[in-house]
């Protein structure tokens, strides 16, 4: 396995207004959102083609709400207790929108899958969080 690529910790230095586990879970699916859309195009930029229609395209296979969706059924096996009752919030948050390309479950699912990457990012559980987001990568 690759050696992680590690980011200076005062590039990202503004810490959450409230303790992690206080966050609201759309809160913590906001920036999990952003933290997984970086991880995915760093993994694009490290493949050898790197044509933007195609960083794009690979992306896109990645941050949709039904590859998270699934990446997060993959996760499920592997979880803690305390990330497990994370993924339940982050599910059964009542954000205010709907997916444009997925179905309502789905949407739900790749909602906790992002709760969690906020979660583990704002607690800086990166050890962690690295592990389950390389498994995100792994096709079926």
């Amino acid at each position: 396995m690759k050696e992680p690529f590690s980011i200076d910790s005062e590039l990202f230095c503004f810490p959450p207004a409230k303790e992690p586990k206080l966050l609201n879970p759309i809160v913590l699916a906001y920036i999990g959102d952003a933290v997984y859309e970086v991880f995915v195009r760093q993994y694009a930029i490290a493949q050898p083609n790197q044509r933007p229609n195609h960083l794009h395209r690979l992306s896109t296979q990645y941050v949709s709400a039904k590859a998270q969706a699934k990446s997060l059924q993959r996760w499920m096996p592997h979880l803690t207790d305390e990330e497990l009752d994370i993924v339940k919030r982050g599910r059964n948050a009542k954000s205010g929108t709907s997916a444009k390309n997925a179905d309502i479950l789905e949407y739900r699912h790749s909602t906790a899958f992002e709760c969690l990457v906020g979660y583990l990012y704002y607690t800086k559980q990166l050890e962690r969080l690295q592990f389950l987001l390389m498994l995100s990568l792994e096709r079926e």
